[in-house]
């Protein structure tokens, strides 16, 4: 597939903010305790991780398989209908320099996973929070996702030439990851591995799969990766959804989400002073 990329676009003078000074947060590289302020069912529930996915896993109204069939959630049409819009929005108000953190820096819980400059994210919806001055800024990526069922985040996913995130997983069975590819540079390999399977991008198309299944990134390339980053609720019977529900539920609440939130608003704040 012939993809087109976009040139990227000229960095601001003005210093990116400090997420550290304006939010009280930690600062990147400084040392952590992963486990503080996490919520209490990550925490220790993840002891019985294994036990709440079987149930989840026996509950799911599609596959368990670690790459899925987009032909099984009817919405991501909308998605590769309006990539080229939802593309040049992810450009405008995401690339500019400090307009999107370090997804280290709004959820200490990736520092452990990429180094701060090489993982980025502009949110436009945190664990089921709108981000409504971001969406302001992306109208058509927010129509985009208004109907997704389910919809539980949706933030443009920036990768740095040269990155690797090392494997990892997600926390619950209970969510879905999908991608949408914006912006995939031609020279190179940007790849994924996913359980054994090892995927790639494509501009203007979705990649659909379960993060919970052992994974891993790399950008191979000399240029930047874009994606459309959701997660949403998998399709679910009960006794599978009383479960999810519960789980996201505790995590919707925590300390530790709505830390997250006061991080992005107040990295929008910062960058909007340097504006000014």
């Amino acid at each position: 597939m012939l993809t087109q990329i976009r040139p990227e676009p000229q960095t601001r003078s003005a210093p990116m903010p400090d997420l550290g000074r304006v939010s009280g947060a930690a600062v990147p590289g400084a040392a952590l305790a992963p486990e503080r302020g996490r919520p209490f069912i990550i925490r220790y529930g993840k002891h019985l991780r294994g036990l709440f996915d079987r149930l989840i896993a026996g509950s799911s109204l599609v596959p368990n398989d670690p790459v899925l069939d987009m032909r099984d959630f009817a919405w991501t049409c909308e998605l590769r209908r309006n990539w080229r819009a939802i593309r040049d929005e992810a450009i405008s108000v995401a690339l500019e320099r400090g307009a999107a953190p370090s997804l280290s820096d709004v959820s200490p819980d990736h520092r452990a996973i990429a180094a701060p400059e090489m993982w980025r994210s502009f949110f436009l919806h945190g664990y089921g929070y709108p981000i409504d001055e971001n969406l302001a800024r992306c109208p058509a990526t927010a129509a985009a996702v208004a109907n997704i069922p389910g919809l539980v985040s949706a933030f443009f996913s920036i990768l740095a030439p040269g990155t690797h995130i090392p494997a990892h997983r997600g926390v619950t069975k209970g969510l879905i990851t999908c991608h949408l590819g914006l912006i995939v540079p031609p020279d190179g390999d940007i790849r994924m591995r996913v359980a054994d399977r090892v995927v790639r991008w494509a501009e203007g198309e979705t990649l659909v799969f379960d993060d919970t299944w052992d994974h891993e990134v790399w950008n191979d390339s000399a240029g930047t990766r874009v994606v459309l980053l959701i997660q949403f609720e998998r399709p679910l019977a009960q006794p599978g959804k009383w479960f999810a529900d519960l789980f996201m539920g505790f995590v919707r609440r925590s300390a530790f989400v709505q830390e997250a939130r006061d991080n992005i608003h107040a990295w929008n704040r910062a960058v909007s002073s340097l504006d000014t």
